[in-house]
């Protein structure tokens, strides 16, 4: 009787270690990742893969609303010079739609001969570009569709020398605000590539998207102070209404001219004012972007989407910040468009609640043959709205015919070998 004790003990040791064991045991087989998507992110360990999954809008890639696919569709009524290169339209702004008509902006360069490039920018003349850029003006179209579009004229002329864009003036996009309509865009100096593609922004404005248009100013937005990141460049204005201002976004190339030309680098910056003539003020935690190339943002939500395209680490993305200046990966895209020019019927209603986008403009600078340089306007259709939900776009199995990956082939380097 005097071993019971003990014998209670050892009962009662063994029961609490099968719980314990027990209790572990369920424990480790809960902190496996389930086959079920979970909806909110675990409280388990987890791998940084696992982890970084519940930081995107969706942890399903196909339910991500900042996801697209892009497919394209040639434009019909643009007339290319059966390609010799002498005509180019490139840089498309973003539609807008006036009484039933969509309206686009772009450059436009109309040359004797195709562009002769940087490498050979001193033989640049009055009537030789340097680039497809170079000796050009803004013109504008009009269609119904989105896809047939009839050219109307020149918007912006080249003013005469030495008045500032006096040697080209490209890459539009524009901004409707209280009634009137403003068009921002490049105004060259110089032949592209000579120093670089040193040129400040300009502005005009009409009261009809068909004009005139009335010269509104030079050097909109301020270069950056020697040894800033943009002390050289503000390229690529691109307007939107939000938070009760006008928030313009822009590009630099920095860390490149004008002696450095292989070792380039792209961000964004932001500017704001409360006048479309400005002034505007820098944002003071510029660049805001740090990967992309040509600026894309339309309001998102409560926040500001924007589309990095090309370069930088995180080229390829799309982006989303909730107050327009901290963004963050949404999702990684491909066959993005260049110089994509989204129709964004909320980008100057200063929303809350921006709708998203389901197709737009932009530009192929390939479309010709050797020593044929020019560029094209063509449309794309995606789906990175909040009202359409089409799984056409939502797909991730994109596969191309064999030939278009052989195309790219080897380089020399490796061919000497």
């Amino acid at each position: 009787m005097k071993s019971t004790p003990k014998l209670v003990l050892y009962i009662f040791l063994m029961v609490q270690f099968a719980c314990t064991t027990k209790e572990k045991t369920t424990t480790e087989t809960q902190q496996v990742f389930p086959h079920k998507m979970p909806e909110e992110k675990p409280t388990f360990a987890m791998s940084a893969a696992t982890e970084r999954m519940f930081d995107y809008p969706a942890t399903r890639v196909h339910d991500n609303e900042l996801f697209s696919q892009f497919k394209y569709t040639k434009l019909k009524g643009l007339d290319y010079h059966n390609g010799d290169g002498t005509i180019s339209r490139r840089d498309p702004s973003r539609p807008i739609l006036v009484d039933g008509k969509y309206y686009i902006y772009y450059t436009k360069r109309d040359t004797k001969v195709p562009p002769i490039g940087v490498n050979r920018v001193s033989e640049a003349t009055d009537e030789i570009p340097s680039t497809d850029w170079d000796l050009c003006e803004i013109w504008y179209a009009t269609s119904v569709d989105g896809i047939t579009w009839e050219e109307k004229g020149m918007a912006i002329p080249r003013p005469a020398k030495p008045k500032s864009g006096w040697r080209s003036v490209a890459t539009p996009d524009i901004l409707v605000w209280k009634g009137k309509y403003y068009l921002y865009y490049q105004a060259f100096n110089e032949p592209s590539g000579l120093k670089g593609d040193w040129c400040p922004v300009s502005v005009s404005y009409a009261d009809s998207p068909d004009g005139p248009w009335t010269h509104g100013g030079d050097e909109i937005i301020p270069f950056g102070k020697k040894g800033e990141w943009d002390q050289d460049a503000t390229h690529d204005p691109h307007p939107i209404v939000y938070n009760d201002k006008i928030y313009m976004y822009y590009k630099a190339a920095y860390n490149k001219w004008p002696k450095i030309r292989d070792k380039y680098a792209v961000a964004h910056g932001l500017v704001t004012a409360d006048n479309p003539l400005g002034p505007f003020i820098k944002h003071p935690l510029n660049p805001v972007l740090t990967s992309g190339h040509e600026t894309t943002y339309f309001p998102f939500k409560g926040g500001v989407a924007a589309l990095a395209i090309k370069d930088g680490n995180e080229r390829e993305t799309m982006q989303y910040s909730e107050d327009g200046v901290n963004f963050k990966i949404a999702s990684v895209l491909s066959l993005t468009p260049t110089a994509a020019a989204p129709f964004t019927p909320d980008a100057f209603t200063n929303t809350k609640d921006g709708r998203g986008v389901t197709w737009g403009l932009c530009h192929f600078i390939n479309a010709g043959e050797q020593g044929k340089q020019h560029s094209i306007i063509a449309r794309f259709d995606c789906d990175l709205s909040l009202d359409d939900n089409d799984p056409f776009f939502k797909n991730t199995g994109v596969w191309h015919k064999p030939e278009v990956f052989f195309n790219q082939g080897m380089g020399s380097h490796q061919r000497s070998k």
